[in-house]
C-alpha cells in the first residue's frame, strides 16, 4: 500500500468518549468498546501497512485496555492533536505526514485492510477519495497531497450534511473525488447491533455481543 494510514481517535476514558452509546451501557462498557473499536481499526491499518500513524485527543495513561493498545501501536508514530475544533486537528494531522495518506477514525471497527487498499488504489487516479458515513457524515478521506486537508477547515463536522459540505469543499479546491463504499459509524447502542452484526469477529463485535444490555434494531 502506497498510501500512510492515519488514524484520528479519542483517548478512550470512561466518560469522555462514546457518550451516547454510553447512556444505554453505563460509561465503562462504552469505554470499553471504544477502545476495542480502536484496536479493530489499528488492525486493519497495520495488515494494510507498515507506515502507520495515530493522531490522539489525549494520552493512554491509564486508558480501558492500555496495555494492549500498547502493544498493538508498537511500530506506530503516535502524536498529538492539535488545532481548536475537528476540521483543524484534521488538516493539522495530514500536514504532518509527506505523500498520501488514507485516513479514518475510530468509529468503524468493521473497517478492513482491503477497505484501505481500495482508498490507496483509487489514489492512484484521483486526488482525493471519500468514504460516506451513514449519518450523513464520511469515515475515510484520501488525498494524494495531505496539505490539502487544508480546505476542510471552513467544514462544520459532525453535522447530518457534513460529508456532502465536504465532497463540496475538495471539489471547490479542484480535487476530483473517487468513492468508496460507504460504512456505518458506531455512535449509539442502535449502531452498535447493526455493526456488531455484520462484523461479528472483530474485537467489537464480539465483546457487544457479551454484554448484557444492547438496544434492538428498529
Amino acid at each position: 500500500m502506497r498510501a500512510q494510514p492515519l488514524v484520528l481517535a479519542k483517548a478512550p476514558r470512561p466518560g469522555l468518549v462514546k457518550t451516547r452509546l454510553a447512556a444505554t451501557v453505563g460509561d465503562d462498557a462504552a469505554a470499553e468498546l471504544a477502545a476495542l473499536c480502536l484496536l479493530d481499526t489499528i488492525a486493519a491499518c497495520s495488515a494494510a501497512s507498515a507506515r502507520c500513524h495515530l493522531a490522539l485527543a489525549g494520552d493512554l495513561a491509564g486508558v480501558v485496555l492500555e496495555d494492549e493498545l500498547r502493544r498493538s501501536l508498537i511500530g506506530w508514530r503516535v502524536f498529538a492533536q492539535q488545532g481548536d475544533g475537528l476540521a483543524e486537528r484534521i488538516a493539522h494531522a495530514h500536514a504532518t505526514i509527506a505523500g498520501p495518506v488514507v485516513q479514518v477514525g475510530m468509529d468503524t471497527p468493521q473497517v478492513t485492510a482491503d477497505d484501505l487498499a481500495a482508498a490507496d488504489a483509487a489514489l492512484e487516479d484521483s486526488p482525493a477519495v471519500l468514504g460516506h458515513a451513514d449519518d450523513g457524515g464520511w469515515w475515510l478521506l484520501g488525498l494524494q497531497d495531505p496539505s490539502r486537508a487544508g480546505v476542510l477547515t471552513d467544514v462544520p463536522m459532525s453535522q447530518a450534511d457534513t460529508g456532502t459540505r465536504t465532497a463540496r469543499a475538495l471539489l471547490g479546491a479542484g480535487l476530483h473525488i473517487e468513492v468508496v463504499r460507504r460504512l456505518r459509524d458506531v455512535d449509539t447502542a442502535e449502531d452498535a447491533e447493526i455493526v456488531a452484526r455484520l462484523a461479528p469477529g472483530t474485537r467489537f463485535g464480539r465483546r457487544w455481543h457479551e454484554l448484557p444490555v444492547r438496544s434492538p434494531v428498529r
